[in-house]
């Protein structure tokens, strides 16, 4: 079994592409359970405002890796996504796994919040029945890793979000937030984020709105300074607000043109952090509205990928030892159904023996038990070393080789 991922993202596709790939829960379900049904062994799908990409474990991986990239093609029935498509595999996509989840391959170097996205798709997949032995052992081994790395290198030090970073470049574009009214749409992980570093700032007055209004009210609870609007009230306050960050989950745009009064007079700063986005793209073109969005923020992490290669440099080490000791624990599996079939023919040969012995001795219940243990013990010794010696095979062509002879040798089928 081999790995492979397959999709879209940032460091290719802008902003226009990747909101025409993002995988709701419900296209999550349905993508899943196509390509098992196609025959793809294990899947796990990672959808967030940087990347949607498919994850797949298979022991024809070239074959799954192409019938994965047409079924996306197909799935979201677009052919322009066919040249923002990247396909990795074997120990390329594995590294990616763990470039992911240590957030070397994000927007904001070693953000925060991917971590927490990972663990949600492996849960994900894992309660949909995608993500199996292979998949939840690398995901899990990344994940120890990158904990381990965010512990041991600056990274620690200054926990980053995209959030965070948009709610700077608003500072830098619009100077002290003391006078400034704010809008939070929105109040998921990314919502609440950019609401707290907005209140970091101390802004004059803080706006909460989401469409269900019980979450609002929880919010207030938590930040009692802010004020509820109402879902249905949301046109009538962006008059008079000047600031405002959006980060719903809403599968098409909130924010139209029509939602915003034509003839401000004072500047209204837009950032949708929202992938699909929030905020119609014309917006932008209104008199004293500016819009930013997620790929508006690139050039704020330009002085993080100064660091980045120190980072993985650092980091690599741990990286690499943890990728070494995975690709041993995959191809040891192979060999698992072969000690599968021994042990069942050495149990097999036991009991033969052991009937015939107890048919011609008369034997109490206690020496059976002793005789019992003494020929399981045997056979044990006797194969130990051989299943040693297989177990710590480093080359993958050696150890396939073993396999086929062990089972021409036993004729195990």
């Amino acid at each position: 079994m081999d790995v492979a991922v397959i999709g879209i993202n940032h460091n290719i596709a802008p902003i226009e592409i990747r909101e025409k790939v993002y995988f709701s829960e419900s296209r999550k379900i349905a993508a899943t359970t196509d390509l098992t049904e196609k025959g793809i062994e294990e899947i796990l799908i990672l959808s967030t405002c940087n990347r949607s990409e498919i994850f797949v474990a298979s022991s024809k991986i070239e074959e799954a890796a192409k019938l994965v990239k047409e079924f996306y093609i197909s799935f979201f029935k677009d052919k322009i996504i066919e040249k923002y498509i990247f396909t990795k595999t074997k120990d390329e996509a594995v590294l990616h796994v763990y470039e992911v989840c240590c957030g070397f391959d994000s927007i904001v170097i070693g953000e925060d919040q991917i971590l927490g996205q990972v663990k949600d798709a492996l849960e994900t997949a894992i309660e949909l029945k995608g993500s199996s032995k292979i998949l939840n052992k690398l995901f899990r081994e990344a994940i120890t890793v990158s904990k381990k790395i965010k512990t041991n290198t600056k990274l620690s030090e200054k926990p980053l979000s995209v959030s965070y970073l948009g709610v700077k470049k608003l500072r830098e574009e619009t100077g002290d937030f003391a006078d400034k009214k704010v809008l939070c749409l929105g109040l998921g992980k990314m919502g609440i984020l950019a609401l707290t570093h907005i209140r970091e700032y101390g802004a004059e007055k803080i706006f909460v709105c989401n469409r269900n209004i019980l979450k609002s009210l929880e919010i207030k609870q938590q930040f009692n300074d802010i004020e509820v609007v109402e879902y249905e009230n949301l046109n009538k306050i962006t008059s008079d607000i000047d600031l405002l960050i959006c980060a719903t989950s809403s599968p098409h745009t909130i924010i139209k043109e029509d939602s915003i009064d034509t003839n401000r007079r004072k500047p209204l700063y837009i950032l949708d952090l929202a992938v699909p986005r929030d905020v119609d793209k014309n917006v932008a073109f209104i008199r004293n509205v500016h819009l930013y969005d997620v790929d508006s923020l690139k050039v704020e992490t330009e002085e993080n990928k100064r660091v980045r290669k120190e980072l993985l440099a650092e980091s690599r080490g741990a990286i690499e030892e943890s990728i070494r000791e995975f690709n041993i624990w995959k191809n040891s599996i192979k060999i698992d159904p072969v000690l599968e079939s021994i042990n069942k023919k050495c149990k097999d040969i036991k009991e033969d023996s052991l009937s015939y012995i107890y048919r011609k001795i008369n034997l109490s219940h206690r020496d059976k038990k002793i005789i019992d243990k003494m020929v399981e013990a045997s056979m044990k010794r006797l194969l130990r070393e051989a299943i040693l010696n297989l177990k710590g095979t480093m080359e993958e062509e050696k150890l396939d080789e073993y396999v086929v002879v062990l089972n021409e040798l036993f004729e195990f089928k």
